[in-house]
């Protein structure tokens, strides 16, 4: 009898191993090491985002069943609120006259120079080529490249497997060009431009730093997107580094479609690390955004470009950056938002730094004022038009006119 019980004993021991052993194993495979997902092939990503949904809740029901105009379920930062009588701004004192001789050369009857468009479009093309070389690739950056970061010249990061791997095969710009391609600024004088239909009649849509496109925004800044870029800092102070949780920072995503993410991995060492972080994390989660990453060198060439032209501040602003490729990348470039100062151009009311809030900018690295002249000058020049205050309904005609 006692033999018996001792044997039963032996094997419920041994069946509760085995069940044991199942639940790790089911747990383990659902936590795969993130470190070792690959790139997915564009296009690929199609039907998984509609798997994993079953799962992961990225996006909220609503975005998912009535499109990307609805709000999402995470509540983006409030318009700064608009006064319904605004006042001619008192610190305006100072910059009246400097604004005014800025705007002389601003043509509001504005007409392309299409000689002067091919000739700058040709140089930077010689010079910088954004199409082979502005994102980083497994064919301009083979194994064991040493790219040398562009905000710090002294240091290097040496292309290994893990890098390697999540490089694209080849740039997305490659023989490609728009006809019409808008660059969208966050300025304050974005807010109320009813701009948002201009904007999204453009062939192909930059946007920078991932601005809120949503919650009554839509109207003045449009919600196309083909390409946004992402400054790491957002990642840092916004997301926690993407340390802990990261569906919010996937969900917040979701207002790009399926957009190309642009991030500057490689232009300070710090970045490196929270851009591939940012990389996996839209891949484990299944989103259907499109991460690259910037090229140093093409940043790099892109500098000594410009510098002649006036330019000579330690880093290009990613506006101007985004400006410059699309210059090279399309037939017509427009720019919306692109205004460095705190108060109206016409009426000198007061503005916010961005049209969703009054974060100021660090003017230790970026000298905006110096590329506003400079995007003035090319504006007057016929090379780009810079559309400043509101978006009048025939401005958008004439422009859906020209496609």
């Amino acid at each position: 009898m006692r033999g018996h019980l001792l044997w039963l004993m032996v094997g419920l021991s041994f069946l509760g191993s085995l069940l044991i052993t199942l639940a790790w194993f089911t747990l383990d495979n659902k936590n795969v090491d993130p470190h070792r997902r690959h790139l997915q092939p564009k296009g690929s990503c199609k039907n998984c985002w509609e798997d994993k949904n079953k799962v992961i809740n990225v996006c909220s029901q609503t975005w998912k069943k009535e499109g990307k105009h609805q709000k999402s379920s995470k509540v983006e930062a409030q318009p700064p609120e608009i006064k319904t009588a605004p006042q001619v701004s008192a610190s305006c004192k100072d910059c009246r006259k400097k604004i005014k001789k800025l705007l002389e050369f601003y043509v509001q009857d504005w007409k392309k120079d299409e000689r002067d468009s091919r000739e700058l479009r040709s140089q930077l093309s010689g010079r910088c080529n954004g199409s082979e070389k502005a994102i980083v690739t497994q064919t301009n950056t083979p194994l064991g490249t040493k790219l040398v970061y562009d905000g710090e010249k002294k240091r290097t990061h040496e292309v290994n497997q893990e890098t390697f791997s999540t490089f694209p095969n080849e740039n997305p710009f490659s023989n490609k060009t728009w006809h019409t391609c808008s660059v969208v600024g966050n300025s304050g004088i974005m807010a109320n431009s009813s701009c948002g239909k201009s904007i999204d009649s453009s062939q192909f849509v930059i946007r920078c730093n991932l601005p809120p496109l949503l919650d009554r925004y839509e109207k003045d800044v449009g919600v196309k997107t083909n390409l946004v870029t992402a400054n790491p800092s957002i990642l840092w102070e916004k997301y926690g580094a993407l340390m802990g949780r990261r569906s919010m920072f996937v969900e917040k995503l979701c207002q790009y479609d399926n957009s190309l993410l642009l991030l500057p991995a490689f232009s300070f060492s710090k970045s490196t690390a929270i851009s591939i972080r940012a990389l996996y994390t839209i891949e484990d989660f299944g989103s259907p955004i499109q991460p690259v990453f910037l090229n140093p060198v093409y940043l790099q060439s892109m500098a000594l470009f410009w510098r002649p032209h006036g330019l000579k501040a330690p880093r290009l602003s990613t506006g101007f950056m985004m400006v410059s490729l699309a210059l090279e990348l399309c037939e017509n470039v427009n720019l919306y938002g692109f205004w460095p100062f705190s108060v109206h151009p016409y009426n000198f009311t007061d503005l916010t730094n961005h049209y969703y809030d009054d974060k100021k900018p660090n003017v230790n690295i970026h000298f905006m004022p110096e590329e506003f002249k400079l995007l003035v000058k090319l504006h007057s020049q016929g090379v780009l038009r810079m559309h400043l205050g509101d978006c009048k309904p025939e401005s958008f005609s004439k422009q859906k006119e020209n496609h």
